[in-house]
């Protein structure tokens, strides 16, 4: 506690504190030279305003910007400046204007009263006379070196008083103007949904990029192993496809990242999985797929998710395994997208057993729509088996 007094005069929220403390003074002020017999009054004045639900707002904001700068870029704020929605945040907000009124005249009174006895003090020093005002305070006779050595003590009383009573003003500011339970119920949905939309695009830029990627390097070491132009020419045909549709679908990451007002190109979808699956031919495995049912009719999530799921499946045949036969079965069956991607485990497989980020996002798609998905060893090879289901999703 000592410390923190003795850091207050280099703190900046020490007076900012003290600014809001004497800004409802103005209209003491201006009431005290209206009507100074009835000092009472500004208290029944502001009782209308604290049922109108944007003065909450307003107080809010100026106690963020004076009395707690730190807290205004954190997602826990102890203050809020959402208007009032309730008559509970009204009374609270009614509540918190008359406490402020009763703070503004303590500090009003400490304000100028401290600072004048501190010149009082200097002027009986200097020989201005006995000061009645001193009387109640100081012994008398009171010597002139004795009062200058006092003259600082009212500043530095001063001080202490405005520190504790912006302590005190933050803490009720708080109490009176925190965000209620409805509201802070909101800002944790608006915090969930950030997360999940970050963790959905950390996924999208983990399968697509790392597609492309691996595709990349699998054709480049295949050319270069082969010495064969035409299968070069190929090769870098297959790298400048794939990569052109990984900057497509970075471009669109990036838009959504940065809140761009542009509508982003759509994302791709298992009409589409001719392109990763002839990707995967370029690469040099041996794809026997088979694709059965109306995949273009597809509800849109269960098209987008499983399209990525086959993404990342392929992936990492080309990464663990590289260029080896692999079977892909997708097709609809009772009520539900079967999805199916095996291959065989040469002699010293890479392949996760499962704590991989690509399959745990694979599992992930396939829970948030309420179906699943498996990835595993399988009749001596490797299998992703996916199930989401269509007619909950419609």
């Amino acid at each position: 506690m000592y410390r923190r007094l003795l850091r207050a005069p280099l703190r900046p929220v020490t007076y900012s504190r003290w600014l809001h403390l004497c800004v409802p003074v103005l209209l003491l002020a201006i009431w005290l030279f209206i009507a100074p017999e009835m000092p009472w009054m500004p208290l029944l004045i502001v009782v209308p305003l604290g049922f109108v639900p944007w003065v909450r707002t307003a107080e809010g904001l100026q106690a963020q910007f004076l009395l707690a700068p730190y807290e205004r870029d954190g997602p826990d704020g102890t203050i809020s400046a959402e208007p009032s929605a309730r008559w509970g945040d009204r009374w609270r907000t009614l509540v918190w204007l008359e406490t402020r009124m009763l703070f503004a005249s303590v500090a009003l009174s400490v304000t100028v009263w401290l600072p004048v006895t501190t010149v009082d003090l200097i002027g009986f020093a200097l020989g201005a006379g006995p000061n009645e005002d001193l009387d109640w305070l100081l012994p008398s006779p009171l010597s002139p070196w004795v009062a200058l050595l006092l003259a600082p003590l009212p500043l530095v009383l001063l001080m202490v008083i405005v520190v504790l009573l912006g302590e005190l003003i933050t803490l009720v500011a708080g109490l009176l103007l925190g965000p209620s339970a409805a509201e802070r119920l909101t800002a944790l949905e608006a915090r969930t949904e950030q997360l999940l939309e970050r963790t959905r695009i950390a996924r999208e830029l983990h399968d697509s990029i790392g597609h492309a990627l691996t595709v990349a390097v699998v054709q480049a070491g295949a050319a270069r192993a082969a010495g064969d132009p035409e299968f070069t020419a190929r090769a870098l045909s297959a790298i400048e496809e794939t990569g052109r549709a990984a900057l497509e679908d970075l471009e669109r990451v990036l838009l959504v990242l940065r809140e761009s007002p542009q509508p982003a190109s759509q994302r791709p979808t298992l009409a589409e999985a001719d392109r990763l699956l002839e990707s995967a031919r370029a690469s040099g495995a041996a794809v026997d797929a088979e694709l059965t049912g109306p995949l273009e009719k597809l509800p849109g999530p269960v098209t987008r998710e499983g399209y990525r799921i086959l993404q990342e499946a392929l992936t990492n045949v080309l990464r663990h395994c590289g260029p080896v036969p692999v079977r892909v079965r997708v097709g609809m069956a009772d009520g539900r997208l079967e999805l199916e991607v095996t291959n065989p485990l040469p002699e010293r497989p890479s392949v996760s057993t499962g704590a991989g980020s690509g399959l745990r996002g694979m599992r992930e798609r396939a829970s948030l729509l309420g179906g699943e998905a498996e990835t595993g060893p399988h009749a001596g090879g490797w299998r992703v088996r996916a199930r989401l289901p269509l007619e909950r999703i419609r």
